[in-house]
């Protein structure tokens, strides 16, 4: 998805019985929505896949052009603005609508979430909820300590792989022990941790490279090593 569909509809979960009371309509597997915008100087053409996965096209209705200035960071003025401030506000109005709130953007990492409430009944909470972009970092936290013992970022790939894409994907951090930190670097998914001691901690890509049995007695074990 472009950066802009992508900070809207990254918590969010499509509602498929709602969607054609939006305006979409059902192309093969494809839902596709077609809008105008602006005071129908541009069209917005949304097309959501089978697994919810959202991209985006703006149309300027007198060209019938892609209006390219729209994600263009050397695009300037007022009229670009205006039009980068209505977009969203779509887009907003669309999710509102047609869509529900999870806590985080890969499905594993929600699915982890309900495993750990199950098994510790803690639920994460965002103490920078308000500072971007990290007001998406969830931490799982000791009841008696408040120590908290994973948590789950939202960062680019690149910050564990150099050698890998730029996209955006959920990790968790988790402690370790010492002595098995080599061992667990070695295994594919897991990281030396971002922004912690590499011996003492380590960071599990979500998505779905290991299987979340595997992740959940990891998650015990750095339950364990905090209490």
């Amino acid at each position: 998805m472009l950066p802009m569909e992508k900070s809207i509809f990254s918590r969010k979960r499509w509602i498929e019985s709602k969607m054609p009371a939006c305006g979409f309509h059902k192309e093969g597997k494809v839902y596709v929505l077609k809008k105008t915008f602006f005071n129908g100087d541009f069209l917005a053409i949304l097309s959501v896949d089978a697994t919810g996965q959202l991209t985006g096209r703006v149309i300027d209705t007198m060209t019938q052009d892609d209006y390219d200035a729209l994600y263009q960071k050397n695009a300037h003025g007022t009229y670009v603005n205006m039009v980068r401030a209505a977009y969203p506000q779509l887009l907003e109005y669309i999710a509102a609508s047609c869509c529900r709130d999870v806590l985080f953007a890969s499905p594993q990492a929600n699915r982890l979430t309900e495993a750990i409430l199950t098994d510790f009944q803690v639920s994460p909470d965002f103490p920078w909820k308000g500072d971007p972009p990290y007001q998406s970092y969830g931490a799982f936290r000791h009841t008696s300590n408040r120590k908290w013992f994973a948590l789950i970022m939202n960062v680019k790939r690149t910050v564990l792989d150099k050698d890998s894409d730029p996209d955006l994907i959920d990790i968790l951090n988790l402690k370790i022990h010492p002595e098995e930190a080599d061992s667990l670097h070695a295994v594919p998914g897991i990281y030396p941790a971002y922004h912690m001691n590499h011996r003492l901690w380590i960071s599990i890509v979500l998505d779905d490279t290991l299987p979340d049995e595997k992740i959940m007695n990891l998650i015990r074990t750095s339950y364990q090593l905090t209490r």
